[in-house]
C-alpha cells in the first residue's frame, strides 16, 4: 500500500511539473514564432524515464541528496525564462502582432482568449511566480524518501523564503534606471538561474538522527565527515554562496553604480546584509558547539549568545 501511494505521488508531482513546463515552453514558441523552441521540452519529456529509474533503484521512490526530477524541470523552465526576459528586453513586442499566431498554436488547447491577450510582462511575471509555487507544491507532493515529516516541513518553509527573495531579483528589471540595461539583465538572470540550483539539493538528508553519536574513525577520533561540518553548516554555506551573498553584491551594485534607490531596494539590501551576518554567526555558533561536544572543553562558552 505504501509503495502504491509513493507511485501515485510520484506521478502527480511529475504531472504538475510537466504541465507548467509545457505552458512555459508554449509561451516561448508563441513569442519567438519558431517551433524549434519546442525542443526545450526535452527536460520534462525525460521525467517519465527518470521516474521509472527512480522507482526501480530507490526504496522510498526518491533519491537521498539530489532530486533529478526537480533538475529536469528546471532544465526546461530556466532557459524558457531567459528567452522570455530577453525578448522583453530586446523587442518589447506588442500583443496584437503575435495574437494571431498564439491563437493558431492554441487551437487544440482550450484556453480563454483573455489569458492569451495578457501583456507580455504579465505573462513572464506570472510564469516566474507560478514556477516557485510549483516547486514548493511539487516538493510537498513528491514522495518524502528518507526524510522525516519534520525535515520536509523545514525544507518547504526554506523553499518559500528562497522563492520570495529570488522573485525580487527579477523585479529589479522593472526599475527605470536599468530596464533597458543588458548587463544588469544578464547579471540578474544569471543570479536567478544560479539560485534555483538550490532546489534539486536536499541537504537536510545529511543530518544525523537525534541522539545518534558522530561517526568515529578507526583510531577512535571523530571522522572528517562528522567533525568538519554538520548538515546545517553545509546548508548555511550553500545559501550564503549561492543566494544571499551574490544577491547582496548585486543589489549593492544597483544602488551604488546604477543609482537604483527606492524603498524596496534599500529594504532588501539591508535584509540581505542582516541575513548574511546572521548566517555567518550561526555557522560560528554551530561549529563551536560541535567542537565543545567532541572535546568536552568549554573553550567557546564565552562567545556571545
Amino acid at each position: 500500500m505504501c509503495r502504491l501511494l509513493n507511485i501515485l505521488l510520484a506521478l502527480l508531482s511529475r504531472f504538475l511539473f510537466a504541465v507548467h513546463g509545457v505552458v512555459t515552453v508554449w509561451r516561448v514558441v508563441a513569442v519567438k514564432e519558431e517551433p524549434l523552441y519546442w525542443l526545450l521540452l526535452t527536460g520534462v519529456a525525460l521525467l517519465g524515464l527518470e521516474m521509472a529509474v527512480t522507482l526501480k533503484c530507490t526504496q522510498n521512490a526518491e533519491w537521498k541528496w539530489f532530486s533529478p526530477m526537480v533538475f529536469l524541470y528546471l532544465s526546461t523552465v530556466i532557459p524558457s525564462i531567459w528567452f522570455l526576459e530577453l525578448s522583453l528586453l530586446q523587442s518589447k513586442m506588442p500583443v496584437n502582432n503575435s495574437l494571431g499566431l498564439e491563437l493558431q498554436l492554441l487551437d487544440p488547447i482550450l484556453i480563454p482568449v483573455a489569458i492569451v491577450e495578457l501583456e507580455p510582462e504579465n505573462w513572464v511575471a506570472g510564469l516566474e511566480q507560478t514556477m516557485l509555487i510549483v516547486l514548493v507544491l511539487g516538493r510537498w507532493l513528491m514522495p518524502k524518501g528518507d526524510m522525516s515529516r519534520d525535515q520536509l516541513s523545514q525544507l518547504l518553509m526554506v523553499y518559500v523564503g528562497l522563492g520570495a527573495d529570488i522573485l525580487d531579483i527579477l523585479d529589479a528589471f522593472k526599475e527605470p534606471e536599468v530596464k533597458t540595461n543588458q548587463t544588469v539583465v544578464y547579471m540578474g538572470l544569471g543570479l536567478f538561474s544560479w539560485a534555483l540550483m538550490q532546489f534539486p539539493l536536499v541537504l537536510t538528508q545529511t543530518q544525523l538522527p537525534e541522539g545518534e553519536p558522530p561517526q568515529k574513525s578507526a583510531g577512535g577520533a571523530p571522522s572528517s565527515s562528522a567533525s568538519c561540518c554538520s548538515s546545517e553548516v553545509w546548508s548555511l554555506l550553500l545559501t550564503v554562496g549561492v543566494q544571499d551573498g551574490p544577491f547582496l553584491l548585486y543589489r549593492l551594485y544597483l544602488m551604488v553604480q546604477k543609482r537604483v534607490l527606492n524603498q524596496l531596494m534599500i529594504f532588501f539590501t539591508c535584509k540581505n546584509i542582516l541575513v548574511v551576518l546572521l548566517e555567518l554567526y550561526r555557522i560560528f555558533v554551530v561549529q563551536c558547539e560541535q567542537r565543545v561536544g567532541e572535546s568536552g572543553l568549554g573553550s567557546c562558552s564565552g562567545a556571545p549568545v
